[in-house]
């Protein structure tokens, strides 16, 4: 796979070798093509409008919700609700169950030990106001979920069950389509947090059978400030709204109001119109190359990455030699993540140091960081070699 002609990053002359892709990626012409094509073409706000601009833009919007409709594989537009990312999709599952009193006092929430804050503190939240338990699930020795625990910790308190595809920290894979059925064996919701999947791995959300799935668009190609929550569409009926405003109502009046109908009863305001027209690019974009392509192409990278960090003295992979969707962490005994990256950094390699917001994790492996690199479908193996390379040389200058 040669895809990086169609990233105009990369066309710079003093383009560092980005190996920080967990975090966010790059825009393909295309994506950045539609910024350009909407703002010169069509800008008008979108719904009510009688002018043709306002229509255009409205039909360009809606025609992108179809598109992530599709690539999720969702059975309407109408479960398909746009957000800032995948943060603001969680907190609107959070707060609305909240509202809804689906949570209550006694009730329990599940979450993964490896959670990124965004899984963990919405929660919280919750339970602070509702006076519900979260309890996380732990991981095992290797750092993989631990399903004999998760299974055990079910029971009738369970209301809600939230865990990633893909650990933002570990790069390791959760067993997410078994946990889901586990969960609703016991009566549960079930949210999957897709930020670090949706760009590696196909999507189908009837498949895995949850209740709600978000994402961030800035980690598949698109702008930040973008994203989707997909969620069942009788439970979004069923649920409040979660934001007052313009475009969620029906009939407003001083007595009372209306909500309109999905998904707009979720989306007050001005939506992010031509974020979200991008999103829909960047969605083609990666279907048209096509996620199986992507993933055997990311695979070998990893694979040579992992084994080339392997061989290098002292440096510790977490999740050891377990299979990594797109991205790894590495450890070093008495040197601080920190000043690897930062050597790493005057190198021209880009990752990422710290804790990934996932803070408890840290803690429970006694560290305070670490030391992330994560590919996407442009990398190609030099990127890779000069990446060790660029390791090696730096451990060896901070022992």
């Amino acid at each position: 796979m040669n895809a990086r002609v169609d990233f105009p990053f990369f066309a710079a002359p003093d383009a560092p070798v980005y190996l920080d892709n967990a975090a966010t990626t790059q825009k393909p012409a295309c994506v950045l093509n539609a910024l350009h094509r909407f703002y010169t073409t069509i800008n008008s706000n979108v719904h009510r409008g009688a002018h043709r601009l306002s229509r255009a833009a409205t039909e360009a919007h809606e025609a992108a919700r179809c598109a992530v409709a599709d690539f999720l594989h969702a059975a309407s537009p109408r479960e398909v609700l746009f957000t800032s990312g995948c943060t603001e999709g969680i907190n609107l599952v959070a707060q609305t169950l909240a509202c809804a009193k689906r949570v209550r006092a006694g009730d329990e929430v599940l979450i993964s030990t490896d959670a990124h804050h965004s899984n963990i503190v919405p929660w919280q939240m919750l339970g602070e106001r509702v006076g519900a338990k979260v309890l996380p699930i732990p991981l095992t020795p290797e750092l993989q979920f631990d399903m004999s625990a998760y299974l055990s910790m079910l029971s009738e308190r369970t209301r809600v069950v939230a865990v990633p595809v893909i650990s933002n920290a570990l790069g390791l894979r959760l067993p997410v389509e078994e946990i889901t059925r586990a969960a609703h064996d016991a009566g549960a919701l079930v949210l999957i947090d897709g930020a670090q999947s949706v760009a590696h791995e196909a999507v189908d959300v009837r498949q895995l059978g949850c209740d709600f799935f978000a994402f961030s668009g800035h980690k598949i190609y698109a702008p930040t400030g973008t994203g989707a929550l997909w969620g069942r569409e009788d439970l979004l009926e069923a649920l409040p709204p979660w934001k007052g405003g313009g475009e969620m109502i029906s009939q407003v009046t001083f007595a009372h109001t209306t909500y309109n109908d999905l998904p707009f009863k979720y989306e007050a305001g001005t939506p992010n119109i031509c974020g979200n027209i991008m999103l829909a690019e960047a969605l083609k974009y990666v279907q048209h190359l096509g996620l199986p392509a992507i993933h055997t192409h990311e695979e070998a990278l990893m694979r040579e990455l992992c084994e080339g960090l392997q061989q290098l003295p002292d440096v510790q992979l977490l999740g050891g030699s377990a299979p990594r969707s797109s991205l790894v962490s590495i450890h070093v005994p008495g040197v601080h993540h920190y000043d690897l990256g930062t050597l790493l950094d005057q190198m021209d390699i880009a990752v990422r140091t710290g804790h990934h917001c996932c803070q408890p994790l840290m803690h429970a492996l006694g560290i305070t960081g670490t030391t992330r690199f994560s590919v996407a479908l442009y990398n190609q193996s030099d990127d890779i070699e000069r990446a060790l390379a660029a390791t090696r040389k730096a451990l060896h200058m901070l022992r």
